[in-house]
């Protein structure tokens, strides 16, 4: 992606062309794309929150900041839920209306998290009386960080957005997938 810039050398503007970071590689496609997912960092005094998953061949994606438009969301969330309650197992899919370009273009908002296959330290689920959670441990730097992933079937909206009732899927084909990445 090229932008452009302003410089002022001796009192004249010039305007120039920097070459500027890219989020995704060209060759880089999305295997699972999960909406609604209840993203919570262990970690005190953190904040949980609604994103999309991206599991590419490349990297881990987690969406809060999107570009993507509500009517598209609303219909897309309904069709994921009533997919994930007939076959839980099938958590590899992907949603029309949204490819590379558009995960890219959400990806320039620096407040949606990436991380590439080598930052995964270990991937896991549990299950709980609720649901099933996906447990991801990366490496963000010189730190480690870990989640609790899980897709929300219901929510409540008032005093502030809350899940109500998360689904059960059933992890495992995320998991192996993201192992036989970091492995390879």
């Amino acid at each position: 992606m090229i932008l452009d810039s302003q410089i002022k050398a001796n009192g004249i503007w010039f305007l120039t062309t920097a070459q500027t970071e890219m989020f995704m590689d060209s060759d880089e496609k999305i295997k699972t794309h999960l909406l609604s997912v209840w993203l919570e960092e262990k970690k005190l005094f953190t904040k949980s929150k609604e994103c999309m998953l991206f599991v590419t061949n490349k990297g881990l994606y987690f969406v809060s900041k999107t570009e993507a438009k509500p009517q598209w969301w609303k219909s897309t969330v309904q069709r994921q839920i009533m997919m994930l309650i007939k076959d839980p197992d099938n958590t590899i899919l992907t949603h029309d209306g949204y490819d590379e370009e558009d995960l890219a273009l959400d990806l320039e908002n620096e407040k949606n998290p990436r991380y590439k296959m080598s930052d995964v330290i270990q991937v896991d689920t549990e299950e709980k009386i609720w649901g099933t959670i996906l447990v991801l441990k990366l490496r963000d730097g010189e730190k480690e960080r870990k989640f609790h992933l899980s897709i929300v079937k219901d929510w409540v909206s008032y005093p502030a957005k809350s899940p109500m009732n998360f689904l059960r899927p059933n992890w495992a084909p995320v998991v192996q997938y993201i192992k036989s990445r970091t492995q390879s």
